[in-house]
């Protein structure tokens, strides 16, 4: 007998929608709907596959498409909501590129929450949220991530310092040297951080508030010179390797 064909297919589209999925009928319009329609030619009765960033991904079956929307019959949960390891990347804001790379790898990677942080040295001094959220949202899409990372707003290096949460560790890449990051992660376990600095490094001021924190680590990310993005997602993936979530 011929083996019966997975269901559903590899091929299925797949979107984030910002409500809690549940069975029942939903309606997709918008630019989800454009997608579905004019780029998949989505037809009734083709399965979609959906996540929520709430509940998990489920599966959807089109009903009646029509022309600006289209309406899925959700009908079975395929996964719950992935557990998500309980890492914050700080990170001063770059230039538009780099910085969406940089929200799609923190994404990609499995940070929990992307916080800006506004230094002195930072060539960018304001950043479009709702375009960040979409790559992000993007990366998630085509990553089958059923979760989200959180994008906080943009805060003060002093400000998040001033209220740094006691039992989180914080590493930053301290380019004036500090434990090698694979070593000092491994030795310290449970709710962490990442600090990156911008293009132009810390300045002499921001070093010392930063190591005044208890709990601060200043870490090295080997004897190469890492451009801000890189280095971010190469810190990310050592505190992912030693946290055991690649296990």
């Amino acid at each position: 007998m011929p083996a019966t064909p997975a269901w559903p297919p590899r091929s299925t589209p797949r979107l984030f929608v910002d409500i809690e999925l549940a069975p029942g009928s939903i309606t997709i319009s918008g630019a989800a709907a454009k997608y579905l329609i004019a780029v998949m030619r989505t037809k009734p009765a083709d399965p979609v596959k959906l996540f929520d960033d709430r509940t998990g991904e489920w599966l959807g079956v089109a009903g009646p498409v029509g022309r600006r929307d289209l309406i899925l019959d959700i009908t079975e949960r395929l996964r719950p909501r992935e557990p998500v390891p309980d890492l914050w990347l700080c990170a001063a804001p770059l230039k538009k590129g780099r910085i969406d790379w940089l929200v799609e790898k923190a994404c990609e990677l499995g940070v929990a929450r992307l916080v800006p942080v506004m230094t002195r040295r930072a060539v960018v001094d304001r950043l479009n949220l709702g375009r960040l959220r979409a790559h992000m949202i993007e990366a998630a899409e085509q990553c089958n991530r059923t979760a989200l990372t959180e994008i906080a707003a943009p805060v003060k290096l002093d400000a998040m310092l001033g209220g740094w949460p006691a039992q989180r560790a914080l590493f930053f890449a301290d380019e004036a040297g500090g434990a090698p990051a694979g070593e000092a992660m491994n030795t310290r376990h449970g709710p962490a951080a990442i600090l990156i600095g911008p293009e132009g490094g810390f300045d002499d001021a921001e070093r010392a508030a930063i190591r005044a924190l208890p709990q601060a680590v200043a870490i090295n990310l080997g004897p190469r010179i890492l451009r801000a993005d890189t280095a971010a997602a190469a810190a990310v993936a050592l505190w992912m390797a030693a946290a055991g979530d690649w296990a």
